[in-house]
């Protein structure tokens, strides 16, 4: 009888964290071998982000050589006008007038997708809403009274939030676009996907290279310990 109490308790703690965590991340398909997609992802940021955020530890030279092309392409399909291959990728937006703005300087988004996964940023950048009560005319469903107006409203277009209900009862909000933007919804996917892509390559633009020098570490310490192993046994053969 006990076992059964407690297991009915854990169901209902279930259905009630399941009714408070409404909102479930739209999962990002990040590939940071697609070269292609992260060359369209840094054009994206330089166009819809730098204005306002910066991402300071990376050089468009170490683009060029992360994905394989060359620094005068770069310089002419990616990095704004006047920027030289050396440069960081600094914000022109200086920090009095973002306070001015909105309220807060824009952060540096370096270790953005490694501090908030690359689900979180997909869903975020597609989760804006009209909302007439925000001061800005927006609001996200993510990131709630989000300081961060929507950068991208022209491609996605206006999407509003609707209220409804799953089959248990439970409220929800459902995203709908009724004001269609200059991309069709899964030209914004592959937009938002890309601009992602791209953040988490900054993130830890050597992480394929630690994947692949990780095999060879594993290989070496497995070739050890048989060693180690086999040594031991001969060391140890003639004591009992």
């Amino acid at each position: 009888m006990k076992n059964l109490t407690a297991l009915l308790l854990l169901l209902s703690l279930s259905f009630g964290v399941v009714a408070s965590e409404s909102i479930e991340l739209q999962k990002a398909n990040i590939d940071l071998s697609n070269n292609a997609s992260l060359q369209r992802g840094a054009k994206h940021f330089v166009t819809y982000c730098l204005g306002c955020h910066s991402i300071k530890h990376i050089r468009y030279l170490r683009i060029a050589l992360d994905v394989d092309v060359d620094p005068k392409k770069v310089l002419k399909d990616i990095a704004p006008e006047g920027a030289n291959i050396y440069d960081q990728m600094h914000s022109a937006m200086n920090a009095h007038d973002a306070e001015k703005w909105f309220g807060t300087q824009p952060p540096d988004l370096s270790l953005i997708a490694r501090s908030r996964g690359a689900d979180w940023l997909y869903s975020y950048l597609k989760s804006y809403y009209i909302d007439s009560k925000s001061p800005r005319g927006v609001n996200n469903l993510i990131f709630e009274d989000t300081a961060m107006p929507n950068p991208l409203w022209q491609l996605q277009g206006e999407q509003y939030a609707e209220p409804r209900k799953n089959i248990w009862g439970h409220e929800y909000t459902n995203l709908v676009i009724k004001e269609p933007g200059t991309l069709s919804e899964g030209e914004f996917e592959i937009f938002v996907n890309d601009l992602v892509n791209f953040l988490v390559y900054v993130g830890e633009p050597v992480q394929l290279e630690r994947q692949r020098l990780g095999k060879y570490v594993l290989f070496f310490i497995l070739m050890f310990l048989v060693l180690a192993y086999l040594l031991k046994k001969e060391y140890w053969k003639n004591i009992h």
